[in-house]
């Protein structure tokens, strides 16, 4: 009898992409379309083993639930993602040397659908062995452990995406490093403007609606839409004022991108200062009022701390968010990494495209990641 429904679910899932979708695609050059070659035609060439690490998955699925059995399907669903990696690495250098350097094997669908599911089983399996959020991180990142290996070694260096990255290691840097200055950008003026909006719209009945209506019509304004109506009063102002074209101030370019991101990240911000600021028990508030305390100290050494987890979930809220439309900034000239994206959309290079966006989910999953351990340890410190 099955005693994991979800894990033999997971696996049938992983053996019908290995059946049917593409693992790789095989292309003479990088000009024409690929063929897709499936995973069962690669294990007749040596790697008919990578079966083993499956039907392990597929035993224990049977067996009843214990911490040591999750450890197990933790290691086998981390083995797996190794080989299905390395074999997508050795495919492509086997490709490259029968072909030359002009062959492009890139990673195909069932490829993708496998490695999401192994690290769907190993996430399961991770928070059925513990419930600490700490050591859940911990063991989702040494999941990554192999993958970093491979990379250092060169053994994925034939395929298509890392000759895409080699052929632009500097602009990819420059797109990367503009991505890190659109986050930096907006979260740093949405908490100088947002925490006092906050403090406003908890300590003010009056003008709280007012300042949630007016957030909220921000927010529901598509980012393409935002960004286009900044493009005419910036130019304005830099025409009217040289000194603001100067600084880097125009219709198009950092400045609006910055903006609309700024304006995208005060609901969540706000809202989420005025959730922490309601949770202050009143007797709190009303004993650092007997003790003399100003209204600002009260915020500072009192009311601040203590909505401080509810307010870092609003940043991580908005980090998040602006990873992702900072994407859609490139199409104002703001760069980033959505520029290689929207490259490769009007190249035709999904290689390009996924130079993109692969570094912009990890960097989404890392800052969401890293707020998260810091609510976590606060949350211990105060218990």
């Amino acid at each position: 009898m099955v005693k994991n429904p979800v894990l033999l679910t997971l696996l049938a899932l992983f053996f019908v992409a290995g059946l049917w979708l593409p693992f790789v695609n095989y292309a003479p050059n990088r000009l024409l379309s690929g063929a897709g070659i499936v995973l069962h035609a690669l294990l007749r060439g040596g790697w008919l083993w990578l079966l083993a690490p499956a039907l392990l998955s597929v035993a224990l699925s049977f067996l009843p639930p214990s911490r040591p059995v999750w450890v197990a399907v933790t290691v086998v669903s981390e083995l797996l993602l190794f080989c299905l990696l390395a074999l997508a690495g050795q495919t492509a250098a086997r490709l490259a040397g029968a072909g030359g350097d002009l062959v492009r094997t890139s990673l195909g669908s069932g490829f993708w659908l496998m490695c999401a599911l192994c690290l769907l089983m190993a996430a399961d399996a991770i928070g059925r062995v513990t419930a600490s959020h700490t050591l859940r991180v911990l063991a989702n990142l040494q999941i990554w452990l192999p993958l970093a290996a491979l990379l250092l070694s060169g053994a994925l260096d034939q395929l298509s995406l890392m000759k895409e990255y080699a052929n632009r290691q500097q602009v990819f840097q420059q797109a990367f490093s503009e991505h890190l200055i659109l986050l930096a950008g907006t979260l740093v003026p949405a908490m100088v403007i947002g925490i006092p909006l906050g403090f406003i719209s908890h300590h003010s009945s009056r003008l709280r609606p007012v300042l949630f209506s007016t957030l909220n019509i921000i927010q529901t304004i598509p980012a393409i839409a935002l960004f286009g109506l900044l493009i005419a009063p910036l130019s304005g102002l830099a025409t009217a004022w040289p000194w603001l074209h100067d600084a880097g101030i125009g219709g198009i370019g950092l400045a609006p991108a910055l903006i609309a991101l700024v304006l995208y990240a005060l609901l969540p911000l706000v809202r989420s200062v005025n959730a922490g600021l309601q949770q202050v028990p009143a007797e709190v508030t009303e004993s650092a009022l007997g003790m003399g305390m100003t209204r600002g100290q009260i915020f500072f050494r009192v009311e601040a701390p203590l909505a401080l987890p509810m307010i870092l979930s609003g940043l991580r809220v908005i980090a998040v968010q602006t990873v992702g439309m900072g994407m859609v900034a490139a199409l104002i000239g703001a760069g980033g990494l959505g520029a290689l994206m929207f490259q490769g959309l009007l190249s035709s290079a999904l290689d390009l495209v996924l130079l993109g966006v692969i570094p912009a989910i990890a960097l989404a999953v890392a800052v969401d990641t890293l707020f998260k351990l810091i609510i976590s340890f606060m949350d211990r410190v105060r218990q």
